[in-house]
């Protein structure tokens, strides 16, 4: 008789970092949760102590709050950190259908990606608004967020 083993088989994500009490960032955040139907992105806030944790692990300053992140193969060794523009495009093409013809704005240099990219996230706020916590995603999609409970006000 064989003793048992036992396997553990690990799912790796993608985890995107945004700005907890960001309006557009809470967009962003839905926009991807009503599209990803395969699960593959998971969420932390900016704000939290798993953003801080991996954002300095790749030497990186998680109170900088304009810029989105995605940590591809989160967890992983082979994790890689993707920042502005071109976190937002893997995001995009990771979703595909129409979304995937955002491959042709990643033609573009990363500089003029981000510049543009900059200009919005520094009137996000004021066009988007802010809040003073993190939202709480609703209970179905909770399990999505890596960080709650990890930093004020759930976020």
């Amino acid at each position: 008789m064989r003793p048992e083993r036992s396997v553990t088989i690990r799912f790796v994500a993608d985890l995107v970092l945004y700005d907890g009490v960001c309006g557009l960032c809470d967009r962003f955040t839905q926009f991807i949760l009503a599209r990803d139907r395969r699960g593959r992105f998971v969420f932390a806030s900016l704000q939290s102590e798993v953003a801080e944790a991996l954002l300095s692990r790749h030497g990186r300053d998680a109170r900088k709050l304009d810029t989105v992140y995605v940590c591809a193969g989160y967890g992983s060794p082979q994790e890689t950190l993707h920042a502005k523009s071109r976190a937002v495009l893997y995001v995009f093409r990771a979703l595909g259908g129409v979304w995937a013809l955002s491959r042709v704005a990643g033609l573009l240099p990363t500089r003029a990606l981000d510049a543009i990219y900059d200009w919005v996230a520094a009137r996000r706020y004021r066009v988007f608004g802010r809040s003073d916590v993190c939202l709480l995603p609703p209970p179905e999609q909770r399990a999505r967020f890596v960080d709650i409970g990890a930093a004020p006000g759930g976020g």
